[in-house]
């Protein structure tokens, strides 16, 4: 699977030469320190990405010239003199930024041969200046993460632009080296350059600038031969070589002690650790796009031997797409210059400033976003937490509240919760009382389990066909598996009339049994179409919504239509909501409106941890009163947080643009089909996956494959096992550690999460068709 990430060769060091304008001299410094390299390395190589002018004043070629045994070469040489992105006009070449990337990639490969070398690359213009697309080309090369080397403006006005840069690039996650810059007296930039960097652990140094032109061109060249042989041995000069030398072997080192320093200072997240140690522990160096950049100390896959001088030296590290999406959070790409840009303009404004009776921009926008793109007309507040868990602990709270105040009932009666079975609310004490026994909370000492689970019917592909199956035990009351022509029929509610009178039929009759055994329940939850962390389990959304129409009519409906009645309603759409399954609520699938709404994990595009808990105006007026104890008591410290909170208005804004844009107008064409003969008088909007048809189908006829389902940017398979599926299950992790391990050196794996038996894929909003495909045809190829 080719992707271009971040490379780190042990023999071949990489640095990339930077500006902080247009003529502040990176060629010239280039130049030197190719020579300074050639002193310590015979292989140094210079590389021009992309050039913009006449030929005969390419950069490569005054490497030609002065760079005595360096390897030169331009990639894309254009001839008019303006900036890339004017300059490709007309031009036939392909140079997209993939193009681009892969080409300065492919070139670099080729250097590591095994042998000890260095390879600089000079970028053209300024840090922000266009690349041939448009994009600046810090974000253009930001997927390589070369080193940098600064060059700053020894100009007047040089002081900001060097700044300027310097944060430029730092905002977005490149390692900044050095900052290098003439020496000059008049307006004194090293000399503060030095001192503001040194507070920020980034060393400053300055050469000489280069003497004056000479009357005749052999006298000129022979000057800057002089000037160069003279600048590559000056002391700043070899002091930053050694430090370059240095920080390279200190990087590799850092990256290859992290696994096991993590074995004996970090206590991970669901995990057993008699079974970790340093070789199962992934090293993420960074992460750009829908990839991290990885290293393991011991790969299953083999690896090149980098000791040959003939053989081809392999990197470091290795891109993973990330199919969890960082446990399901992310949703615009990782390292994404928009949000670092969004947050670091909050933490500016803002910092952090406490909200108890107070506001700021962030938080009020956000919380009027919610509510008017939710299309729920009861939801009229919005509380803060920190992520779903404690979210979810505020929606129990508010509905408990709610219940027990109409129905009268005192705080030491024991009100329960009713909810689905494999449901999954958070870890915290109260939400994982919400869940039935489980491996996740039945061995939690103060775990009570307070609530009844009803089993359910789950949507399914299994060899190519659609089916709802419901449960062996449920058969006799709701009938048995049906299958379908379409995931559009299952999800057409209205036309599934003869399923319709089923289903209430034995919900009525469920809670009527229930309320009859004396037990009171002070909230329905459930996790809208998708039960996430109990095993992705795809819900009949005609018997979630059927659930919630007997919740609601079990008891006298309320004269306000915005009201609860029966209990109050939850949606945990933590996972399920904001753009995760294509839609904005997951919610819209029911075609029912919830009482109480909580959104995490989309919500900030996958960069910081923030939750909203959304309530009705009937719930938040429970908690209204004269007495300060009856007030919904609750928070935390970093409550509304404004970057969060920024983060999340941005994060939002480019999902809903994202939700027009082509890429998923091909995902919806992809799925559209024929259409279904709908009884119903208002069909809904067709079901669409950003995995495609063929890849799901194919997958459901794998003789190791039980089942699979597609919605969103989420697929999900299970696996055949004869000893039985759930969470212990070890039937998937041979095909995750298949994925991780790869087929080449030097090629892109699959890093994913394993739910027992059932492995799933996911996409960030930002994925492309064309990466998705790769991951089809590795995952097919894995399955064989």
């Amino acid at each position: 699977m080719r992707q271009v990430g971040s490379v780190l060769w042990p023999k071949l060091r990489t640095l990339q030469v930077y500006g902080a304008n247009t003529g502040v001299g990176k060629t010239i410094f280039s130049t030197i320190l190719c020579q300074a390299f050639r002193k310590r390395f015979e292989k140094v190589h210079y590389l021009k990405p992309i050039s913009t002018g006449p030929l005969q004043e390419a950069d490569d070629c005054h490497l030609s010239t002065f760079g005595t045994g360096v390897r030169s070469k331009t990639l894309y040489q254009f001839s008019d003199p303006v900036s890339p992105h004017l300059a490709v006009r007309g031009s036939s070449q392909d140079v997209s930024d993939n193009a681009v990337r892969s080409a300065v990639h492919d070139e670099l490969s080729s250097y590591a041969n095994g042998n000890d070398g260095v390879a600089i690359i000079e970028t053209a213009g300024g840090v922000l200046s266009p690349a041939p697309s448009g994009i600046t080309q810090a974000d253009l090369y930001r997927p390589l993460r070369l080193p940098v080397l600064l060059v700053g403006d020894h100009r007047l006005g040089g002081i900001g632009s060097t700044i300027s840069a310097w944060e430029s690039l730092h905002i977005r996650g490149y390692d900044v080296q050095s900052i290098a810059l003439f020496d000059e007296s008049r307006y004194g930039n090293y000399a503060y350059l030095r001192d503001y960097f040194a507070e920020r652990s980034v060393d400053a140094f300055v050469i000489t600038p280069p003497p004056e032109v000479r009357a005749t061109a052999s006298e000129d060249t022979e000057s800057m031969r002089n000037y160069y042989f003279n600048a590559s041995d000056d002391t700043q000069v070899t002091s930053f070589v050694d430090r370059f030398l240095q920080s390279h072997d200190q990087r590799i080192e850092s990256l290859q002690s992290m696994p096991k320093q993590a074995t004996e200072a970090i206590w991970h997240p669901f995990m057993q650790h008699s079974e970790r140690n340093e070789n199962t522990v992934i090293a993420m160096d960074s992460a750009y796009g829908d990839y991290f950049q990885t290293y393991q100390i011991k790969p299953s896959r083999s690896v090149s031997d980098p000791d040959s001088a003939s053989t081809q030296e392999t990197s470091l590290t290795t891109p993973a797409f990330d199919a969890s999406a960082s446990w399901w959070t992310q949703g615009l790409g990782h390292g994404n210059p928009q949000l670092a840009l969004t947050a670091a303009h909050a933490a500016g404004r803002y910092g952090h400033v406490m909200f108890a009776s107070a506001i700021h921009e962030p938080a009020l926008t956000l919380a009027q976003t919610l509510v008017q793109r939710m299309g729920n007309p009861r939801l009229t507040k919005v509380f803060y937490t920190d992520n779903g868990s404690t979210g979810m602990e505020v929606a129990v709270k508010m509905a408990l509240r709610a219940a027990s105040k109409r129905n009268d009932w005192s705080p030491d009666e024991n009100v329960e919760i009713l909810g689905l079975i494999g449901s999954y609310h958070g870890d915290t004490i109260g939400t994982m009382d919400c869940s039935e026994p489980s491996i996740y909370n039945k061995k939690v000492e103060w775990y009570r389990g307070r609530g009844h689970w009803l089993d359910f019917p789950t949507v399914k592909m299994r060899d190519g066909q659609w089916i709802v199956e419901v449960p062996e035990l449920l058969s006799k009351a709701l009938g048995e598996t049906k299958r379908f022509s379409s995931l559009d029929e299952v999800f057409d509610l209205d036309a599934r009339k003869s399923d319709r009178e089923i289903y209430r039929e034995y919900l009525d009759s469920e809670i009527v049994q229930l309320r009859q055994a004396g037990r009171k329940f002070g909230a329905l939850i459930m996790e809208p179409i998708i039960l996430g962390a109990g095993g992705m389990n795809l819900a009949d959304p005609l018997f979630q919504r059927c659930l919630v129409d007997a919740v609601r009519e079990s008891s006298q409906a309320t004269s306000n239509e915005t009201d609860w009645s029966g209990m109050p309603v939850i949606f945990d759409e933590v996972f399920t909501g904001l753009y995760r399954l294509g839609r904005f609520s997951a919610a819209s699938f029911l075609g029912v409106d919830a009482d109480i709404v909580v959104n995490a994990k989309l919500l900030t595009g996958g960069l910081l941890p923030l939750c909203t808990t959304t309530a009705s105006e009937a719930i938040f007026e429970a908690f209204l009163s004269n007495d300060k104890s009856d007030a919904l008591l609750h928070g935390h410290s970093y409550t509304a947080h404004a970057v969060g909170c920024a983060v999340a208005n941005e994060s939002l804004k480019t999902m809903m643009k994202i939700s027009n844009s082509a890429d998923w107008t091909a995902y919806q064409k992809d799925w559209s089909s024929p259409a279904v003969a709908s009884l119903s008088a208002s069909p809904p909007r067709s079901l669409w996956s950003m995995w495609s048809q063929d890849f799901v189908t194919a997958v459901s006829h794998k003789p190791n494959v039980d089942s699979v389902f597609a919605i969103g940017s989420v697929f999900a398979m299970s696996l055949k096992d004869p000893a039985g599926s759930g969470y212990a299950s070890t039937a998937a992790t041979g095909l995750r550690d298949r994925l991780l391990a790869g087929t080449e050196p030097g090629q892109a794996v699959i890093h994913s999460r394993v739910l027992g038996n059932v492995l799933y894929l996911m996409g960030a909003m930002t994925s492309t068709p064309e990466t998705l495909a790769d991951v089809e045809k590795t995952v097919l190829n894995a399955l064989e």
